[in-house]
């Protein structure tokens, strides 16, 4: 497949002694995390392993989250599903959108299960978690935001599906996209700050959290936490600083047996950029794996860029609205590294 024709196996030493499915031994697991910690279901598709979600929920007292795809969403019992704070649940806009990414089907029956969980009392986050794959960020969210308004979702998190393949790269496709991504979310930060003249903030994480940092004059590490706050599990119990890494050997920061004993910082082609306290450097994986050429990867930045410029002309707009106190600075409040990760 041409996605594994990548080069990456001459970079980084993968470790071929990660089973394929989970070998992590429960009692181990329990005595590493901390009651405070978050443990996040992942995949994969979490939901096909339903017995060792339960066996982890049943006997370790800490905090979970999940990412899935939504379609198993009905098959895990309700009380477990209470102990679960937040979903991110994968789906790509409107139904024709979602349809075309992830299979005819897809789009309803993930409503369909959201509805039943929702229907048995469950009441905490569901995040829409799109991948971008065209530049239409205004209709896709507005689509998602009627969701929101039907009590579906609660909250929307998008990701621009770019520099995760090696074979995908074209640069006069991407100018494109880049030109009306760009334009599309210029309208909807307008749309977010008319939504805040009528006393409500919308949920939509990637302008929360630059936001928060261009607001309050804060600098940032990654936004996501990979590799100092947010370390993923592999199935043999070695500590990753991403999920898309998680057996690769020169990004392991420990095990559950030794703990955290490192952080792996985000550097390489972020490392002069001015905005780098702003956006945080966006990805470990794409900043490390390189796979397109730097061209591209500066047409990826300039989307960033674009995001920042925009909410640094439309801040003055929202202190007035915050002083008005037609809304307030806790509107804008999140949590951070429970899966969005902020830098679309």
């Amino acid at each position: 497949m041409k996605e594994f024709e990548n080069g990456l196996e001459k970079k980084w030493e993968y470790d071929d002694k990660a089973p394929f499915d989970s070998q992590v031994n429960v009692s181990e697991l329990k005595k590493f995390l901390k009651s405070t910690d978050t443990l996040i279901f992942y995949g994969g598709e979490p939901l096909i392993k339903i017995d060792k979600i339960k066996e982890i929920v049943d006997n370790i007292d800490c905090r979970f989250c999940m990412q899935t795809n939504g379609l198993f969403l009905d098959q895990l019992p309700i009380k477990y599903f209470k102990k679960i704070d937040k979903i991110l649940i994968s789906i790509d806009g409107d139904k024709k959108r979602d349809t075309e990414n992830k299979g005819k089907g897809h789009y309803d029956k993930v409503l369909e299960n959201i509805k039943k969980i929702r229907a048995e009392g469950y009441t905490g986050e569901i995040v829409a978690r799109m991948a971008l794959s065209k530049p239409d960020i205004y209709e896709q969210v507005l689509h998602l935001t009627k969701l929101i308004d039907k009590n579906i979702f609660n909250s929307v998190h998008w990701q621009i599906d770019a520099e995760f393949y090696k074979f995908d790269y074209d640069k006069k496709k991407f100018s494109k996209f880049v030109k009306d991504y760009n334009s599309s979310l210029t309208k909807l930060i307008s749309y977010w700050i008319s939504e805040m003249k009528k006393g409500r903030v919308r949920k939509y994480y990637p302008l929360l959290g630059f936001f928060d940092i261009i607001y309050y004059n804060k600098k940032t590490r990654l936004q996501c936490g990979a590799g100092y706050e947010n370390f993923t599990i592999n199935t043999k119990g070695d500590l990753s600083a991403c999920p898309i890494m998680n057996s690769v050997k020169n990004f392991y920061c420990g095990s559950i047996k030794t703990g955290i004993q490192k952080q792996i910082p985000c550097k390489n082609w972020c490392t002069d950029c001015p905005d780098l306290d702003i956006c945080g450097g966006r990805c470990l994986y794409s900043n490390y794996a390189q796979l397109w050429p730097k061209e591209g990867h500066d047409l990826v930045c300039s989307t960033i860029k674009h995001l920042i410029s925009e909410m640094k002309n439309n801040i003055p707009e929202i202190k007035k609205l915050i002083e008005s106190k037609k809304i307030s600075e806790k509107d804008f409040e999140f949590e951070k590294y429970f899966g969005p990760e902020i830098v679309p």
